[in-house]
This record gives structure tokens, C-alpha cells and sequence, in this order.
């Protein structure tokens, strides 16, 4: 029978087959999976996910199955996008709308999104190598066909995807977690982890009420993750902090039914770039970020307050200029994680000390449309011991391991 605990306060001695440290994005998508597997499966979460905490939050997230970022990541995408509309399906959850997504470039001179110079050109690489139905066009086509963004040159290049568009993080993670503890997973909310070890074939979680034995362990703590890995990872995942922003529309008439998400790069850096999200229907805010790596902090030095100042940054940088009638006027504001790696890319593998624990982690910037598809490959490898499969992600790419 499945149950859900809420403030767990004395654990002892358990033993479980599989324990999950952190249940957003990540673990909620390999506590589904495993279940359906028919393991027996423990997830812990120091909070009560889904929540604004971390880096699984902001009501909507971008996704496009062309990734720029590189061709291994597009087999993800594509069992994500199976995966949302199988769980809408079984849960009658609005997760997925395939709204389209449009990438944007300058014409001439260097850009760069995610460390990958030439991202337009490399999406529709990307594209055309795993026949991913997609569109280029200038700028002026595009400023033509939406009307929305009105300070477009002329010369950019562009790339749309009509099968792009956005999930709902929120429902996504709850969505999965019902499933899981349906096909009987036991989700454990307000149990802080405090370290885990591995002791011969068995890994040692210790919680601040007490201690847990798994046989195998799976973190996905998001910005919490270096603390509680320790070498390399500590060296190897950066924490930012990153803000969103919704701005009041003066008049949506710009913002039709077949408005894209965009990512907009209009500079040379990773930072001269906005991304955002069409109004949702009878809401008149348009949801846009940008990204920084300059300041780096930690999961619980996070300052979560979002200045005014910011948002007026924002709009005066990215925002004006190039959204229709994206006015000044701030509905909400909100920071949160972002945890990274020094290529920008995701570690998906085994601990290189700790062989039965598996660590999911950095995928912030671009990992959420990942999310279910990883849950699926890890669970996966990790029941049939084959990880060839996610070789692209493993942590033995840098030296520093």
C-alpha cells in the first residue's frame, strides 16, 4: 500500500532498495520510473516538493527537442515529450503545450548561448540529424509571422519548432510523485539528508532522524548536491543565482494563439540573451530571464528577495524594445538555483568512489525539459547495470575528477 508521510521525525535503521535524496525535477522523474519498474523505492525531500525553493519552480519551462547544447541530449527530450503526454493521459494533468519554439540569433557577429557559439545553426543541426520537424527564416520572416517581437532587425537568423513549446514544472513534478507512490514508492517530505556514505554494497544515508541503508542511492539535490557528494563534485557544480521575471502587457492583441517561447540572443556573450514564455490564456504578464555567472553562491545563502532595481535592469536591458507592449510595471518576481558545471553540461553517473551511488547533477539552465527522459534512462541503467547509454554525461569528462 502507498503512503505519503509528511515531517518525518524519528528514521531508523530502514533499509530500502533504492533511496532518492531530493524529489524535484529529477528525482520525481526517477521515483516514477523505478516504480514502474516495480522497485522498491524511497524518496526523501527536506521540503515538500513541488516547491519554490530550489530550481524546479516558476510556473512554466521551456522546451524544444532540437538542443542546441548537443545531439546527445535530443534522445532525452524526445522520451520527455513521450513521458508528458503518457502521464496526462493517466492523471487528466495539463502538463505539455506544444506552443512552438523560436531561436534567435544576430545576422552577423559572434553570439553564444550556454557556452555553444552558433546556437541557431547547431539546433537546426541537430534538427536535421534526428528529423525533428523545424523551420529557418530571417528575421524579417519572423517579425512578420510574430508580430510579438518587435525589435527584430531584419537579418537574424532563426530557427522555429513548431513541436517546441513549454510544461508546467509544478504539475510535471506532482504529476510524477502521484504516480510514483500509486505503483507504491514511499515519498518522504521534511527529512533533511545530512551525509551519505558507501560501506561495502550498501549506502549509508544519514538523516537528521536517523539513518537509512539503500542499496542504492540516487541524488538529485539540485544545489545541494556538491555538499552532500563531496570530492569532485563539490569542485565541479557553481550554484547562481538566477531571477524571472513577469512584466504587465500593455495589450496582448501582439501575443496570438500560435505565440512561440523564445530564446533571443542578441550579443556575443552567454548574457547578452533573453528567453520567455508566450502570456498564458486570460493572463496578461509575459514571463522573460536572462542568466548570470559572474556571482556565485549556495543553496542556503540564496537571496531570494528580488530588488525592484532588478526587474527594472531587466526590462531596460533585454526587454525593451523587443517584446510588444511589455511594460515596466512588475506582476511578480522570483530567484532561484541554478547549479552548473564548468561545459554547461549534465553529470549523469555513477559517484567515481561511491559505485552504487548515482549522481543527477548540473542540469540547471536546460535541464527540466530533460527531466523525464532522464528519469527513465537512469532508471534503466541503473536496474540493468548499463550505462553506456548516458556515457555523454559522464563525470569523467573533466580532469578534475
Amino acid at each position: 500500500m502507498s503512503r505519503r508521510i509528511e515531517d518525518v521525525e524519528a528514521i531508523v535503521a530502514e533499509e530500502a532498495e533504492f533511496v532518492i535524496v531530493g524529489l524535484g525535477a529529477m528525482g520525481a522523474a526517477c521515483a516514477y520510473q523505478l516504480a514502474k519498474r516495480g522497485k522498491s523505492v524511497l524518496g526523501l525531500d527536506r521540503f515538500a516538493p513541488p516547491h519554490d525553493l530550489g530550481s524546479s519552480h516558476g510556473e512554466t519551462r521551456i522546451t524544444r527537442a532540437a538542443v542546441g547544447e548537443g545531439g546527445a541530449y535530443a534522445p532525452l527530450v524526445a522520451a520527455s515529450h513521450r513521458i508528458w503526454r503518457e502521464l496526462e493521459a493517466e492523471t487528466g494533468e495539463d502538463l505539455f503545450r506544444a506552443c512552438g519554439a523560436i531561436v534567435i540569433a544576430p545576422g552577423s557577429g559572434e553570439s553564444s548561448h550556454h557556452g555553444k557559439p552558433d546556437f541557431v545553426a547547431r539546433s537546426t543541426e541537430v534538427a536535421v540529424e534526428n528529423g525533428i520537424p523545424h523551420e529557418t527564416m530571417t528575421g524579417a520572416e519572423a517579425k512578420a509571422r510574430f508580430p510579438q517581437f518587435v525589435g527584430l532587425k531584419g537579418d537574424e537568423k532563426v530557427y522555429y519548432e513548431p513541436g517546441g513549446g513549454y510544461v508546467f514544472p509544478e504539475a510535471c513534478i506532482g504529476a510524477q510523485l502521484s504516480r510514483a507512490a500509486a505503483l507504491g514508492a514511499e515519498i518522504r517530505t521534511g527529512v533533511e539528508v545530512l551525509s551519505l556514505a558507501q560501506e561495502g554494497d550498501r549506502v549509508v544515508v544519514e538523516t537528521v532522524g536517523g539513518r537509512i541503508v539503500a542499496r542504492h542511492a540516487i541524488v538529485s539535490a539540485g544545489g545541494w548536491s556538491g555538499g552532500l557528494l563531496g570530492a569532485p563534485y563539490h569542485r565541479l557544480l557553481t550554484v547562481n543565482r538566477q531571477v524571472l521575471h513577469w512584466f504587465v502587457l500593455d495589450d496582448m492583441a501582439a501575443y496570438g494563439p500560435d505565440s512561440p517561447v523564445f530564446i533571443w540572443m542578441h550579443g556575443p556573450t552567454d548574457v547578452d540573451y533573453l528567453y520567455g514564455f508566450p502570456p498564458l490564456p486570460g493572463d496578461p504578464r509575459i514571463k522573460v530571464a536572462t542568466e548570470q555567472y559572474a556571482a556565485a553562491t549556495t543553496a542556503d545563502a540564496l537571496m531570494r528577495e528580488v530588488d525592484p532595481q532588478e526587474s527594472q535592469e531587466m526590462h531596460g536591458t533585454h526587454v525593451a524594445g523587443r517584446l510588444a507592449d511589455a511594460s515596466v510595471r512588475v506582476a511578480k518576481a522570483a530567484a532561484c538555483l541554478y547549479t552548473v558545471t564548468p561545459d554547461n553540461g549534465f553529470i549523469i553517473d555513477r559517484h567515481p568512489r561511491m559505485d552504487r551511488v548515482v549522481a543527477i547533477s548540473a542540469c540547471s539552465g536546460h535541464g527540466f525539459k530533460h527531466s523525464a527522459g532522464i528519469g527513465e534512462a537512469v532508471a534503466k541503467a541503473a536496474t540493468e547495470n548499463d550505462w553506456s547509454p548516458l556515457e555523454p554525461f559522464s563525470i569523467s569528462r573533466f580532469s578534475a575528477a
